[in-house]
């Protein structure tokens, strides 16, 4: 019997399992993949996620393995449209990193071994979940039978422990379609983030560690097979900019989706991260607000267990994180929207506002705030 149980060993589940673990509590880490993906995928840790990191003593690493975006520009049609500072977002933090999420879990993954080093336990597929109010079983696909006096299900967007128990999900799907991928950067833009708004969509393009930089472009349709040949096309095209596409390192095609379970709390078990809110991929937030469920689980967790009423506080938790979930979900809305194509004219009156607004007096600080999380 161990204290908690978490199910889902990715970056949001390894992050909680530290939390507990420095809290002096006995937890298990079941996570599915025998072995780890090496892909780049969710890079940006924002502010916010920073804070709550440090908070675990697991930012100064990332920090070290990360690269920091200070300041961001947007362009369109060659043309500067707006600068963005985040220098003052966060007095710790001030700026977005980006790190690879194969560095990320390799990190927290390093930090939970150094307290508990048989917390994770890999290959473990959970098929069952039971309740029996004293404690919860998870059933694994071997037979094995895994018991927690509370479980966290952090098992991502299609959560089978989510579905296990029953609890129904509201999903929303959107007419967005992206081709992203990291190429070498051979660009001038250095450390600078840059979002080009061009009339066939939008083009995002983020630094890496190592001079990598991530490419992300709107699509017409789903790519059926995409090719880093294909991006990098589409990059020139709209941006004028030439990547290398004979060493591209990572490449993925995907669609937008947005969920949100009708409750966080069922009985002794809570889910986080993407099992309890998906929200779309454009603008980062999605790993971000899972860490931020994490720090705010994970002390009620610890009082519940030492037998302090809680209940309440559950209930708190569940309603302010249905409401981040809620916020980061309508900024991802508007983020894709922003990168939907435009004709030229269009483009033109909707860039010219732009320019307006972020010429206000601190319209730039209040926009740098948004994009961060804070």
């Amino acid at each position: 019997m161990h204290d908690v149980v978490i199910v889902g060993g990715g970056p949001v589940g390894m992050f909680l399992a530290l939390l507990l673990s420095r809290a002096g509590l006995d937890v298990a880490v079941l996570e599915r993949r025998q072995v780890r993906s090496t892909h780049s995928r969710a890079i940006g840790i924002h502010p916010p996620a920073l804070e709550v990191l440090d908070d675990a003593g697991a930012a100064a690493p990332l920090v070290a393995a990360g690269l920091q975006i200070r300041r961001g520009v947007a362009r369109s049609l060659g043309a500067t449209v707006a600068a963005l500072s985040f220098t003052g977002v966060s007095e710790r933090f001030p700026f977005v990193l980006t790190v690879p999420q194969a560095v990320t879990e390799r990190i927290l993954t390093d930090q939970l071994h150094a307290l508990a080093p048989d917390a994770l336990r890999t290959g473990v597929r959970v098929l069952g979940v039971h309740d029996d109010g004293a404690g919860v079983a998870l059933r694994a696909e071997d037979g094995t039978l895994y018991r927690g006096r509370l479980a966290v299900a952090a098992d991502g967007a299609r959560s089978p422990v989510r579905a296990a128990l029953g609890i129904r999900a509201v999903s929303r799907r959107y007419p967005d379609s992206y081709l992203m991928g990291d190429f070498p950067d051979d660009t001038a833009d250095g450390s600078l983030g840059v979002l080009y708004l061009e009339p066939d969509g939008i083009v995002e393009s983020f630094p890496l560690p190592a001079r990598l930089r991530r490419w992300v472009a709107r699509m017409p349709a789903l790519p059926e097979a995409p090719t880093a040949g294909q991006l990098a096309g589409i990059i020139r095209q709209r941006t004028g900019v030439a990547v290398d596409a004979a060493n591209n390192s990572m490449l993925s095609a995907f669609t937008v989706r947005s969920t949100l379970a009708r409750r966080l709390v069922c009985g002794r078990v809570v889910l986080a991260g993407d099992a309890a809110h998906e929200v779309s991929p454009i603008g980062g937030q999605g790993m971000n607000l899972g860490w931020l469920d994490a720090a705010a689980l994970a002390p009620v967790i610890a009082a519940g267990l030492r037998g302090e009423p809680v209940a309440s506080r559950l209930r708190d938790f569940e309603r302010s994180r249905r409401r981040a979930a809620v916020v980061a979900s309508a900024q991802a809305h508007l983020n894709m929207a922003l990168g939907r194509p435009l004709p030229v004219r269009v483009l033109a009156v909707r860039t010219a506002l732009i320019r307006a607004v972020m010429g206000l007096p601190g319209a730039g600080e209040a926009v740098a705030r948004r994009f961060t999380m804070n």
